[in-house]
């Protein structure tokens, strides 16, 4: 008998074409994007495996009424702050991710928000569109160069590293604070060098957030942390929206006390707030770090390939152990 996986979002259908041939795969009806909680509350005891999103919420309470059936959440995300991992963990259940495909696009977009605030190009295409509103003068649209400036990566992971790489390549210097530094062959590698948090805050022209969202890095950036930052900073975040306080940096950016920011992810999830929104000096992307036709089945073939292996053996991205897995 197939094991059953149920799949909260209608996703496309081309990267979950092994998982379909193998398993027993529930997608939403036709015509729907997403399960709702409530509906997969009430279904997850016949599955096996609870494939979730991203902005899907895995709580204590879902994967108790999943019991003794359920084995498996297969994430489709690098991030897991949705689950609830304590509780899993202590419920048997393994946890998985999707780190690899997620590097590239981010870090794509990373480097686009920078060049995007450094030069201004969302301000001068809004404004180009309202006839008078924009001069033609040597002196006017003033922006930033990237070569030669400082980059200062939080957090060198995958992403971070990824993000270093187009620095490099665009003539920039690259700085980085990291709960442990990397390996001295991965600092000459990207000609990086480690700071402390506060100097990097203070040195950098351009500062990229790249840590994981926690406990601990909850307002990592906030007022204290911005009024280090040079007036010409550039701050830039694709990681997760409440590691910067959002309001206090719509402070910052409506008094100048920094250039501007590149946001692809907001303090309270999809709903912008504000004051954000009123910041001509931030150009603002909804969370599409992931969002290319290519990423998004080669996310389905990964997460795919965790839920595969999980059964028949091979490798597995695992958040948490389980069972001796």
């Amino acid at each position: 008998m197939k094991k059953r996986v149920l799949v909260t979002y209608n996703m496309f259908r081309t990267g979950y074409a092994e998982l379909i041939r193998k398993f027993d795969v529930t997608f939403p009806p036709e015509g729907r994007e997403t399960f709702t909680y409530d509906e997969v509350y009430e279904m997850i005891p016949e599955y096996d495996v609870l494939q979730s999103m991203f902005n899907f919420p895995v709580d204590r309470k879902l994967m108790e009424r999943g019991l003794p059936r359920l084995e498996l959440v297969s994430n489709y995300a690098v991030g897991f702050d949705n689950i609830d991992i304590p509780a899993a963990t202590g419920l048997g259940i393994a946890i998985t991710n999707t780190p690899g495909p997620v590097t590239e696009p981010t870090a794509d977009l990373a480097f686009g928000l920078m060049l995007a605030v450094a030069r201004r190009i969302t301000d001068v295409d809004r404004r180009l569109r309202i006839p008078g509103a924009l001069e033609w003068t040597l002196l006017a649209n003033l922006g930033y160069s990237l070569g030669g400036k400082t980059l200062g990566i939080l957090g060198m992971g995958r992403i971070g590293q990824a993000l270093a790489r187009r620095a490099v390549a665009s003539c920039m210097n690259v700085v980085y604070h990291n709960r442990h530094r990397v390996s001295p062959e991965t600092e000459q590698q990207y000609n990086a060098r480690y700071v402390e948090f506060e100097e990097l805050l203070r040195i950098s022209d351009f500062i990229s957030v790249n840590v994981p969202y926690s406990k601990e890095t909850w307002h990592l950036i906030g007022k204290k942390q911005i009024e280090l930052m040079k007036p010409t900073a550039i701050l830039v975040n694709t990681a997760r929206g409440p590691i910067v306080d959002e309001l206090a940096l719509a402070e910052a950016l409506k008094e100048k006390r920094i250039w501007g920011a590149g946001l692809d992810v907001f303090e309270f999830g999809d709903k912008v707030s504000p004051e954000i929104l009123a910041c001509n000096n931030a150009v603002i992307t909804p969370h599409i770090g992931t969002q290319t036709y290519d990423v998004r089945n080669e996310m389905a073939e990964f997460v795919s390939r965790n839920i595969i292996n999980f059964y028949e053996g091979g490798p597995v991205a695992f958040v948490n152990k389980v069972n001796g897995k």
